[in-house]
C-alpha cells in the first residue's frame, strides 16, 4: 500500500469516528478500557507464577508479550482506544475535513470511557481475584512501582515515547493488509512499550490502580500525577512525531 493510500484510509477512519454517535463512542472505549486490561492482569499472574522478577531478562520478554495480549484485544477488535486516536483523529483536522471541536469531542469521550472501563475491571479483579488466588498483590504492585516510581521529568518524555510508538502503530495496522501481519506489528510496537516501562495513559490506568487497591506503596496522588502526565506525553508523541510529520511529508510528494 503506498503512503498516499495510508494516509487517506487514516483521513476516512478518523472521519467516520469522528462522525460517530456519542453512545456507540461512549459505548466502544468503555469495551477498550475493560478488555486493555487482561494484558496487565496476566502480566502479575506471570509476575506470580515466574521465578523471576523485573531485572531478569527471561521475565522481562514474558511480561512484555504479556503486556500485549489487552492491545491485541482491543485493536483487532476495532474498538476506541485514546492513544490511537491521537493519530488517526488528528489527520482529517491537518486535512481541514474536520474542526479542533470535533477532535475535542472525540478524546474526550474516547479517554473517559477508556478510563472508566479500565476502572471497572480493576474494580471487577480486585473483588474476584483473592479468592481465585493467580495473582498476588506483591506483583501488582511491582508493575505499578515500575511506573509510578520515577520522577515527573520521567513519567512525560517516556509518555511521549510512548505515544509516538502508539501513532505508529496506528499508521502500521492501517497499512499492513493481513490479519497475521498486523497481529505481528501490533505485538512487536506493544511489547517494545512494555519492555521499556513506558506510561501508555489506558493500559496504565489498569496498572497502576491495581497498585493503588492492593498496596500501600502506590497512593492516589500517585496515580493521578501518573495519569495526568501519561495522557499529556502520550497526546503529544501520537500528533507531533506522527500525524503532523507523517501528514507533511505524504502531501509533499511522499509516495
Amino acid at each position: 500500500m503506498r503512503a498516499t493510500d495510508v494516509l487517506n484510509s487514516l483521513i476516512e477512519g478518523g472521519l467516520h469516528e469522528i462522525k460517530r454517535e456519542t453512545n456507540g463512542l461512549l459505548l466502544s472505549g468503555f469495551s477498550a478500557g475493560l478488555d486493555i486490561g487482561f494484558g496487565p492482569l496476566l502480566m502479575a499472574v506471570m509476575l506470580t507464577l515466574s521465578q523471576g522478577s523485573y531485572g531478569d531478562l527471561g521475565t522481562e520478554l514474558l511480561l512484555a508479550s504479556t503486556y500485549s495480549v489487552g492491545f491485541i484485544f482491543v485493536i483487532l477488535g476495532r474498538l476506541e482506544l485514546f492513544t490511537e486516536h491521537t493519530t488517526i483523529a488528528v489527520m482529517p483536522v491537518l486535512d481541514r475535513q474536520a474542526s479542533l471541536g470535533e477532535l475535542a469531542r472525540l478524546w474526550g469521550l474516547v479517554y473517559a470511557s477508556n478510563i472508566v472501563g479500565g476502572a471497572t475491571f480493576t474494580a471487577l479483579v480486585v473483588t474476584l481475584m483473592p479468592d481465585l488466588g493467580a495473582a498476588s498483590p506483591e506483583a501488582f504492585e511491582a508493575i505499578a512501582l515500575s511506573l509510578v516510581d520515577h520522577d515527573l521529568t520521567w513519567l512525560f518524555i517516556a509518555g511521549v515515547l510512548a505515544g509516538w510508538l502508539m501513532g505508529l502503530l496506528a499508521w502500521l495496522v492501517t497499512a499492513a493488509q493481513e490479519t497475521t501481519s498486523r497481529l505481528l506489528i501490533i505485538w512487536i510496537v506493544t511489547a517494545a512499550i512494555g519492555l521499556l516501562h513506558l506510561p501508555h495513559s489506558i493500559a496504565g490506568n489498569v496498572e497502576v490502580l491495581f497498585g493503588v487497591f492492593l498496596s500501600p506503596a502506590v497512593s492516589v496522588m500517585d496515580y493521578l500525577t501518573f495519569l495526568a502526565l501519561a495522557t499529556m506525553g502520550n497526546a503529544i508523541g501520537g500528533v507531533v512525531f506522527v500525524a503532523l510529520l507523517k501528514y507533511g511529508h505524504v502531501v509533499r510528494g511522499g509516495d
